[in-house]
């Protein structure tokens, strides 16, 4: 209710689909009567019918779309089930450029209730869930799963946690599976030709729930830790995060990631002390073949780090030599107090949104304000200024550049042997269009000292092909996937692989990784810029035009101008050629 004196506003608990039409531009492009003939035709004969047996009422269409409402998120899922069986089946003659497939993401929460439309958060996390779907498929939020879950013949695979735009918290996204259907194919991995290796997050067993993200940043320095070991492969951070709340099956994991080894384990943080507890599986035959717990004063935290990275080094390599041990140790800082600040700014980052990074920078601040010399912190900062740039999100674009050239500058005084902070300092160096042949050798660097780091090699590649270096950059980058095969970062890799592809002329190849980075990001500005490039050059003009609308809504004041300053493309023929694809596709000078 509203404040006094004024209306009551109508609320209900309800669950909300929206759906989309996949191509609907080109199609309507190509024969507009003829695409309007077969929409309404596919109304009458599967939506309509299956929206009224299903208790669900049309709010309203949206151009190629429309919103509906349902008393239940059983009824909504079985609808989008029904509907999209029913689409398939009625495509399956149909040619390909011709066929009609809705993208449906469902959500349930509180709404509010118009004479004619509904409104509020909920609606707006379903409409953000289509985007996310694939052509044919149906996404959901974690409530609706909870919900159906046991009640309907589905399954649901998890996709991952997506800062939502203009949502506080990441939501946890699902694909819905008919029974009978096939699951998502997932390439098999194969395993490496050395120990693999995957660390799944610890369990934060303190009594206070806001101690996650020191459980987080221990699992993160311990993977870290682990990378600089030559002879392992470890998989990245991102990727092991992906079951981070989840009930996980070692075996299915190992399956998943392509790994022979699985550690798992838990923290407990209570007053001054510490304790870590881990198990390293091998996941073939499930056996435990290492397992141990490590009790110490939080001011031995990188000590009962070290302790973990060591005993899994040797429990996986019993005659490794002590030389190997003692070069993945680091420690970071001497302050701990820092070190918690840091540790605080991790989830803050990964969220990846405008206001998530402002506190993270501020975070970082606090960090280095206690310890000056903390390398890491301040590479980090550095990082997170430089990724600003490219979404259009720095408020004094001069000013936050020199800050984070500054922060880098200083990094490399006190860390010039720690791989994350090189990597980071390039990335800075690089997107910021300060030194990018400085930067290729700070990522050569990093490399060097862990060949491990996904990271680093995502952020090579992207170097490369900005420099028309392309057979170089794909290898790099598609061997950043097999290290993170489910990263929450993945759209930033893939992005790089459209740009790869793109500058070198091959559009098709670069249309699907710019459009797979974009189902897993849709407001991500790089890969908008790439997609509508791309679609230019395969004569979608009118498809390409509606890329560039969008990315001026999220960033209504970028010209080619801006981008000719802004944009880290190193070669002048492949830059002007790039932006004269942005100049077809509508965007201004």
């Amino acid at each position: 209710m509203t404040v006094l004196g004024s209306k009551r506003v109508m609320r209900r608990l309800s669950a909300i689909l929206v759906a989309d039409m996949a191509g609907y531009s080109r199609m309507m492009a190509a024969d507009e009567e003829g695409t309007l003939g077969r929409l309404g035709a596919l109304r009458r004969a599967i939506v309509d019918p299956t929206l009224i047996e299903n208790r669900g009422r049309l709010v309203k269409t949206i151009g190629d779309g429309a919103l509906m409402e349902f008393p239940s998120a059983v009824d909504a899922v079985r609808f989008a089930v029904e509907v999209q069986r029913g689409m398939a089946t009625r495509n399956t003659d149909v040619p390909q450029e011709q066929r009609m497939e809705f993208r449906l993401g469902i959500n349930v929460g509180d709404i509010i209730v118009g004479s004619h439309d509904i409104f509020g958060d909920e609606v707006n996390v379903a409409a953000r869930l289509e985007t996310l779907a694939d052509p044919g498929g149906i996404c959901v939020s974690e409530r609706v799963r909870e919900s159906v879950h046991g009640k309907l013949d589905v399954t649901f695979e998890y996709a991952g946690e997506q800062q939502l735009k203009n949502m506080e918290r990441p939501v946890r996204i699902y694909r819905v599976r008919a029974a009978g259907t096939a699951a998502t194919a997932h390439p098999s991995l194969p395993l490496p030709d050395k120990p693999s290796i995957a660390v799944l997050p610890f369990q934060n067993m303190s009594r206070d729930p806001e101690e996650e993200y020191f459980a987080d940043g221990m699992v993160e320095q311990i993977i870290t830790a682990l990378s600089r070991t030559r002879w392992l492969f470890v998989i990245a951070r991102n990727s092991s995060f992906t079951y981070k709340g989840r009930p996980v099956d070692v075996k299915q994991v190992a399956r998943d990631l392509g790994v022979r080894y699985v550690l798992e384990g838990s923290v407990r943080k209570a007053g001054g002390r510490v304790r870590i507890t881990g198990q390293l599986v091998q996941a073939e035959t499930g056996q435990h073949i290492w397992a141990d717990k490590f009790d110490g004063e939080l001011a031995d935290i990188f000590d009962l780090q070290d302790q973990v990275t060591s005993s899994v080094v040797a429990a996986i390599e019993p005659s490794l030599r002590q030389a190997e041990i003692d070069r993945a140790r680091c420690k970071p800082t001497e302050r701990l107090d820092a070190y918690d600040w840091y540790l605080r700014a991790l989830p803050h980052f990964y969220a990846l949104s405008r206001a998530s990074l402002d506190e993270a920078i501020m975070l970082l601040g606090r960090a280095i304000a206690i310890d000056p010399h903390f390398a890491l912190a301040k590479a980090f900062a550095a990082r997170c200024y430089a990724w600003r740039n490219p979404q259009g999100w720095a408020t004094a674009p001069e000013e936050e550049r020199a800050i984070a050239v500054r922060l880098g500058r200083e990094a490399l005084q006190d860390g010039a042997h720690d791989p994350s902070v090189l990597w980071m300092v390039g990335f800075a160096m690089w997107q910021l269009r300060v030194d990018p042949e400085g930067a290729l050798e700070l990522y050569d660097r990093s490399l060097a000292l862990n060949a491990n780091c996904a990271q680093a090699l995502a952020l090579r590649g992207w170097a490369l092909a900005t420099a028309g270096r392309i057979d170089e950059a794909v290898p790099s980058l598609l061997q950043a996937l097999r290290l993170s095969p489910f990263d929450s970062e993945a759209f930033f890799t893939m992005s790089a692989l459209g740009c790869a592809y793109l500058m070198a002329g091959r559009f098709d190849e670069a249309i699907k990784w710019t459009s797979r980075a974009l189902r897993e990001r849709p407001s991500f500005a790089p890969a908008l810029r790439f997609h509508a490039v791309c679609l230019v050059e395969l004569g979608r003009l009118s498809e390409a035009r509606d890329t560039v609308a969008h990315l001026l809504q999220l960033e209504p004041r970028l010209t080619i101008s801006t981008l000719r300053r802004r944009a880290p493309i190193f070669d002048a023929k492949l830059m002007n050629a790039f932006l004269e694809g942005l100049r077809k596709a509508g965007l201004p000078e």
